[in-house]
């Protein structure tokens, strides 16, 4: 018989595991695997289908001896069912070899055997079997071995792999999840990181309050932990997937985030900055109110080490130098890398300063009526510009808002301002003009935007005509059925709703015509290649003219020449903008162009 896996999932009526046999198994002992090694297939085929009623999920059967070993490296069974009468290589061999391996030499072995003699099960025991099972096999008796089996393994694992006090992985399945991430990494030339953790100053707190509050400390930051890495930072568990990620508990007051995927090794201070963060609450513990810091040394693989001992030796190193600067901080193990997060730092510390000061500046850049040239709109752009470090571009503040929390206020001020600004154009007597305001997509899936744009509104006075809201393709076509509804309720409010960078994302034409749209913009990417490129040139005009087909008006971004607008205007595109007509502006010199002609009119 060829080896076999077969995964399989039986309920009771009730929504339970069942076992098959009137009782009820354990939800982890329906995950483990089951490895079955038998020469006859009559055997296999019937213990295979006791297993598969009693609901296991994954089994796995082979009637070769001498590749057995081999398939338990690759599919790591929690019980091996194990026949001793086998020709070429007998159950003893396969046990001996089992056990003079340091990987399987724990899995526990159920022995299959018709012989009921002393001095067999005595050489099994030897041998380091864990059970027996008499030929024929009983079904019952089968269920309640590998229950009985499977509780021990389980029990034996928490105590191998797990913290007693915390509850968390400890340092030996760390390592073995670190390793399994660099074997993944090396194969997929992805990058990852770890964090080793150290509290400041825990000695003092243990010597001052007592072991007993130092360990309840212990426990209790563990906890937090966890929950500030929870979610996409996950905690792994022995049977979590690889690619989560791990908060272990390491050794005393020593605690390791393992993140197997990052994008970009900057991205690890993100983490360390929480973690830091979740750390500034005080801890209650009988009776005493204890602070607690905690200094992070981050290394990234491969760039930091591509095996276990030189990634962790650099990560300690990492912690050591952020305990030399004071504790309560982070480093890199990389000069480089820990010089860029420092900057990333910087700058998020100036952008969360940067609104209460003023620094952030709304620019206006013209909508022009394609077959006049007159202004018929304006769009906002967000602008930062720092006393020091002077323009700061929206490519590096805008997605950082986004990691940090902050692109909700600061979008919530952008649409006040805008509207506000619109308002005393207005009232100093200039041309009523709609604004166009960009949302992000975490500031759309808030929860009370409609309310938001209210506010905006009221505050400032403006009456709604005179908004519209742009959300891109990919905010809008995710999650479409719910942002259907959503879209309703700010259009009741009376903006027009336009779709920004369209061409870009992955719109499915099939909801667009249920969205309460008024203007699609056809991304700049497309705009610079009309004259180029002719499948490009068909593409603008396709878009036009579906978008007519909807009812909806046209806006033409980044058009720099006179060849551009001429073939928008011939396609009947409504509206355009870009430098051939004006660059973004602060308000004082856009109140000024307001009204008249503008440049590249021929």
């Amino acid at each position: 018989m060829a080896d076999k896996e077969k995964t399989n999932s039986v309920l009771t009526t009730d929504g339970l595991p069942a076992d098959g046999f009137g009782g009820r198994l354990q939800p982890g002992a329906l995950q483990a695997t089951i490895m079955m090694l038998d020469d006859e297939e009559t055997t296999l085929e019937v213990i295979e289908a006791f297993l598969e009623d009693a609901g296991y999920q994954t089994v796995v059967v082979t009637s070769d001896p001498t590749t057995a070993i081999d398939l338990m490296h690759k599919k790591r069974p929690d019980v091996l069912l194990l026949d001793l009468n086998m020709p070429e290589m007998n159950g003893f061999e396969v046990l001996a070899r089992m056990r003079a391996n340091d990987e399987l030499k724990h899995t526990p072995v159920v022995v299959l055997t018709s012989a009921n003699d002393a001095a067999t099960k005595l050489k099994s025991l030897e041998l380091g079997a864990t059970d027996f099972l008499a030929k024929p096999v009983d079904p019952s008796e089968l269920a309640l071995r590998l229950r009985n089996t499977l509780a021990a393994k389980a029990y034996q694992d928490r105590l191998t792999y797990y913290d007693m006090l915390t509850d968390l992985p400890n340092r030996r399945l760390f390592m073995e999840r670190l390793d399994q991430t660099l074997d993944k990494a090396a194969q997929t030339g992805g990058i990852g990181a770890i964090l080793h953790l150290d509290l400041d100053r825990f000695k003092q707190i243990n010597d001052a309050l007592g072991p007993r509050v130092g360990d309840q400390l212990l426990k209790v930051v563990g906890q937090r932990l966890m929950q500030t890495i929870r979610g996409g930072d996950a905690v792994g568990r022995m049977q979590a997937h690889p690619g989560r990620r791990t908060l272990s508990r390491v050794g005393g007051d020593e605690f390791t985030v393992l993140l197997p995927e990052i994008v970009q090794a900057e991205k690890a201070a993100s983490v360390a900055r929480r973690i830091i963060d979740a750390l500034a609450a005080p801890f209650s513990i009988n009776a005493h109110e204890v602070f607690v810091t905690a200094s992070i040394g981050i290394a990234v693989f491969p760039h930091d080490g591509s095996d276990v001992e030189s990634i962790i030796q650099n990560s300690n190193a990492a912690m050591s130098q952020a305990k030399k600067a004071g504790g309560n901080t982070y480093r890199y193990y990389s000069h480089e890398i820990n010089t860029r997060s420092m900057e990333q730092l910087t700058l998020e510390n100036e952008l969360r300063r940067a609104l209460d000061a003023r620094q952030l500046q709304l620019y206006y850049q013209p909508k022009v009526n394609t077959a006049t040239g007159q202004v018929c709109g304006m769009e906002a752009l967000l602008r930062w510009i720092h006393p020091e470090l002077g323009f700061i571009g929206p490519d590096r503040f805008i997605p950082l808002a986004e990691e940090i929390g902050l692109i909700v206020p600061i979008g919530a001020w952008v649409l006040y301002e805008a509207c506000r600004q619109n308002k005393a154009w207005q009232d100093a007597g200039l041309p009523a003009l709609p604004v166009s305001v960009n949302v992000s997509g975490h500031q759309f899936r808030a929860g009370n935007f409609a309310a938001v744009i209210t506010e905006a509104l009221k505050t400032a006075e403006l009456s709604s005509e005179w908004l519209t809201v742009e959300l891109t393709e990919s905010v809008i076509m995710d999650n479409a059925r719910a942002n259907v509804d959503m879209l309703h309720q700010i259009k009741e409010i009376g903006v027009a709703l336009s779709v920004d960078d369209f061409g870009t994302g992955y719109s499915c034409l099939s909801y667009l015509n249920q969205f309460p749209l008024d203007e699609l913009k056809v991304d700049r990417s497309f705009v610079n290649e009309i004259q180029t490129a002719d499948d490009t040139a068909a593409i603008v005009t396709a878009i036009i003219g579906m978008a007519h087909g909807l009812g909806l008006k046209v806006v033409a971004e980044g058009v720099e020449t006179n060849e551009q607008w001429a073939f928008l205007r011939n396609k009947e595109c409504e509206e355009c903008q870009g430098f051939l007509f004006s660059k973004p502006l602060p308000a004082r010199d856009f109140g000024e162009l307001l009204g008249g002609p503008l440049p590249g009119d021929d």
